[in-house]
């Protein structure tokens, strides 16, 4: 329980995902300093959460979830969409798929060139190496002492094998590592495990500060608003346990909470559109317009098919996987993924060198998120845009942290409707994906699309019908050298004093990829910048 008389710490930090957790380890380093860590949702210790296919019995337990939903998307027939985000030690990479992508340096160097100053390539390598534990060794690229572990797959379901000769087929080459000198390509994933666990952002930095006198954690507070006085954060609000508390902070005030929680809490403590927050109530401290504003997430289509053999995850037992997961010491399909393979491909219409769409096949039939589970075996190309020019919002719709912010992400909202023309090669490439002679043995009846070989039009609704969040929201709290920007190239929120933003919600622009690892890079960055360290750049 939270003392009767509050102590005073140097850093507060609102959110233990994996940006939190990161500063959390980084800053408690200091034996001089004061840290407390505040969660609104409870420790990790689900069995599930550590066994790496335990993610698919994730998927509907709310305990670890917010569990948010978008208000209804136009260009999606209107459909209110589901959004899981992590209320967990360790956050989204509780609960997350553990592909470890970064991005490629051309989208680093953007978000310098956008006013990211420092943000660039060279910036920002030396933070993924720092960061990054891989089994295959240290390279130019690649870190071996970090304090995340990066590995290859303990097992491969068959057809993750298939999808990778099948790429080959259409054209694509064979890549083993997505992060090395060139994303283009089909290959196996690599993963954020520890011997085959999870490696979660709370497994790889938090558990090994837990033990220091100088950090508190504090699981079940939900952060309500940040205390200001003669502009400068004095503290944190938050509510634990039905009661009202409220932490002092000395230096600053550290907010982790994503690209949804982050703005809200921004908004709730007065700094965001003066204009809606006078209409809730809220005192304005700062009017910041862009709070919530440069929502950006990677739409994803995911074409099912039947198998015409029982290789697939549907059927597998949950109960049978797990014993045989803890009883053979962290083996067999206990330590997949789910999605196993994909790649990064370049579409005509891409307008530079990178590859524009992403792929992750999974060996299961995927609807809703896995929520609707369809009879027999089948599997699934996922298919994802990587850069949409949409740009949704976060609101408020009360004063309440309690009540759920809402989500317009606007998917397809682009004037010039280039999101859908490629949310279209998406789902065009998958269907000749699944086409090439690799799947012949293995290939069923169409279920999503439906049509053997769909028209355009065909292929249109059914992205209307049935294109999803793949996970990547990013950008509400928007770094830049600009009077706009939410924060400045050091994460430091303006118009105010000790308010910093360390987490995804600062990406001016999506990475190329996944955003779990590219999320805790910032984090690694700023724990430097926030102790006054030089930043480190890469040589050349």
């Amino acid at each position: 329980m939270p003392s009767a008389r509050p102590v005073v710490y140097d850093y507060i930090i609102v959110g233990a995902g994996s940006a939190g957790c990161v500063l959390a380890h980084r800053l408690s380093e200091d034996p001089d300093v004061n840290v407390l860590l505040l969660e609104a949702g409870p420790r990790d210790w689900h069995p599930f959460i550590h066994m790496p296919a335990g993610l698919a019995k994730l998927v509907g337990k709310k305990g670890v979830n917010w569990d948010y939903v978008t208000a209804p998307e136009p260009q999606l027939d209107n459909r209110v969409l589901w959004w899981p985000r992590g209320k967990v030690l360790g956050g989204s990479s509780s609960i997350n798929a553990m592909c470890y992508i970064r991005g490629v340096p051309r989208d680093y160097d953007a978000w310098a060139q956008a006013g990211a100053r420092g943000w660039d390539w060279a910036g920002v390598l030396p933070y993924f190496i720092r960061a990054e534990r891989n089994q295959r060794g240290a390279d130019a690229l690649h870190g071996a002492d970090g304090p995340l572990y990066v590995s290859d797959l303990r097992y491969v379901n068959p057809l993750s094998h298939v999808f990778v000769e099948a790429g080959e087929q259409a054209g694509l080459p064979r890549n083993d590592d997505f992060n090395g000198p060139n994303q283009l390509g089909v290959g196996l994933y690599q993963v954020t495990q520890k011997d085959g666990a999870r490696c979660s952002a709370a497994v790889a930095y938090l558990q090994p500060a837990r033990g220091r006198r100088n950090l508190t954690v504090l699981t079940g507070a939900h952060a309500s608003r940040i205390t200001f006085e003669r502009g400068r954060a004095t503290g944190v609000a938050y509510v634990h346990r039905g009661r009202a508390f409220h932490a002092p902070a000395a230096r600053e005030v550290l907010v982790c909470g994503g690209a949804i929680n982050s703005p809200q809490l921004l908004m709730l403590s007065g700094i965001g559109p003066a204009g809606e927050l006078r209409r809730l109530g809220i005192e304005t401290v700062v009017d910041a317009p862009e709070v919530g504003a440069n929502l950006q997430d990677h739409l994803d289509i995911c074409t099912v098919r039947h198998a015409t053999r029982r290789i697939t995850y549907d059927r597998l037992s949950d109960t049978a996987i797990a014993f045989d997961y803890y009883l053979r010491g962290r083996r067999g399909p206990g330590t997949s993924n789910i999605a196993e393979a994909g790649g990064f491909a370049r579409s005509p219409l891409a307008p530079d060198e990178r590859a524009d769409i992403q792929f992750h096949f999974v060996p299961a039939m995927l609807d809703d998120h896995g929520r609707h589970r369809l009879p027999g075996d089948g599997f699934t190309v996922h298919a994802c845009f990587l850069r949409p020019r949409s740009r949704g919002r976060i609101r408020l719709v009360s004063a309440s942290a309690g009540d759920k912010p809402r989500i317009e992400a606007n998917y397809l909202g682009d004037p010039d409707g280039f999101d859908l023309r490629m949310m279209l090669e998406c789902a065009r490439l998958s269907q000749t994906l699944l086409a090439q002679k690799a799947f012949e043995p293995f290939r069923g009846a169409p279920i999503y699309p439906s049509q053997e070989h769909p028209s355009d039009e065909e292929l249109l609704a059914f992205i209307r019908a049935k294109a999803e969040t793949v996970y990547h929201p990013v950008g509400t709290c928007r770094m830049g050298e600009d009077a706009r920007a939410v924060v400045d190239a050091e994460l430091r929120v303006r118009g105010v004093e000790g308010v910093r933003v360390v987490d995804a919600s600062v990406m001016p622009a999506l990475p190329g990829g996944n955003t779990n690892a590219p999320t805790i890079m910032i984090a690694e960055r700023a724990a430097d910048l926030i102790r006054g360290r030089t930043p480190l750049r890469a040589a050349g």
